[in-house]
């Protein structure tokens, strides 16, 4: 079993090394340890350390594409190199790359496909007080209103079986971290969540270049997960509260028609009217990307499928995460791959 530690960078010379350096490279349950660091158009000196502190694969963007785009294509690189289980952390040694083993116990016993390794972040008093008040409301929405079990849903610090790092969308160019774990719930894997205490950076974080651009981006990246995986609920709850605003409105129209000389006060009926309207044309909104999403489904479905066959991958008939046991595999050919698209309707 090959594990790839993937190490996603941006002008990090001054502290990659020491993480690349920490990464153990014996783990119980693991054959094979590997470091990819995928530089994100450093202008530093990233790539040179990097290479110098034992990273077996380097990788670069010409010009930064930012996070989401660098830990997707660190994704696929491990996945390429045969990575069976995938770490990503991050290279200004927030995390404790010593505790990997730790990170993946779930997923080599076939207990997990994805693990989160949690920071506990209300005792990150190191942290900036904005950024870890930012990071709990994060992590309070997507909770609460995605129904993401309650953990640490900003965290780098992950482990992926080969399985989900195949099959698990990343939609957004900002950051990945909320999108992998809604794509991870939406197709059923197996979520589970390990304490590891992170260390305080005394750098300024890359991604949070000012607060309003922070939260802009955070913001419109929460709202845009919300509508693409619970359309639904998104809409229904906007239906909710504007039915009920257009509902008051319409009843004292009523009152004052039945209990006055029911002249006037036209124009409550006219604004509950208008809620009303507007709320039911947001369930029907709710109810067509619903829908839409089944369409999402069967596209990431078939992306998968191209996946694995792209790489000459094996087909786990039975997930492991799932049932318990050892998955069992079945290789495709050519001909086959071709028999599989034309039952999906999708060559002829």
């Amino acid at each position: 079993m090959r594990l790839i530690v993937i190490i996603p960078a941006y002008n990090e010379e001054t502290t990659i090394a020491d993480v690349i350096r920490e990464v153990p490279r014996s783990l119980h349950g693991i054959d094979d340890v590997k470091v990819l660091v995928y530089n994100d158009g450093s202008t530093d000196r990233t790539v040179d350390v990097a290479h110098t502190a034992g990273a077996d694969f380097v990788y670069s963007h010409p010009k930064n594409k930012g996070l989401a785009v660098t830990f997707k294509d660190a994704l696929w690189k491990a996945l390429q190199h045969g990575a069976d289980v995938i770490v990503n952390t991050d290279a200004d040694n927030h995390y404790d790359q010593s505790r990997i083993g730790e990170l993946v116990a779930p997923v080599v016993a076939g207990e997990a496909d994805v693990v989160i390794g949690s920071r506990n972040v209300k005792d990150l008093r190191e942290m900036p007080f904005l950024n870890r008040n930012l990071n709990r409301i994060g992590s309070f929405l997507m909770t609460s209103f995605v129904g993401l079990p309650r953990m640490d849903v900003s965290t780098g610090f992950r482990a992926y079986s080969r399985e989900a790092a195949l099959s698990l969308g990343v939609y957004s160019l900002h950051t990945y971290v909320h999108t992998t774990l809604l794509s991870a719930q939406d197709l059923h894997l197996t979520i589970r969540e390990v304490a590891i205490p992170a260390r305080p950076v005394s750098r300024k974080s890359r991604l949070i270049k000012n607060i309003p651009d922070h939260l802009w981006k955070a913001g419109i990246n929460i709202v845009r997960n919300i509508v693409l995986f619970r359309p639904l609920r998104f809409f229904g709850s906007v239906a909710v509260v504007l039915s009920a605003i257009g509902s008051v409105a319409i009843l004292r129209f009523v009152y004052f028609f039945v209990f006055s000389d029911g002249k006037g006060h036209i124009q409550s009926l006219v604004l509950g009217g208008v809620f009303l309207i507007i709320g039911f044309n947001c369930l029907m909104l709710g109810m067509i990307g619903s829908s839409i999403g089944w369409s999402r489904k069967v596209s990431e479905e078939i992306l998968t499928f191209i996946k694995k066959n792209s790489l000459n991958t094996p087909e786990p008939i039975v997930p492991a995460a799932s049932q318990g046991q050892p998955s069992t595999y079945k290789a495709h050919s050519e001909d086959e791959v071709k028999e599989r698209l034309k039952a999906l309707g999708y060559i002829e």
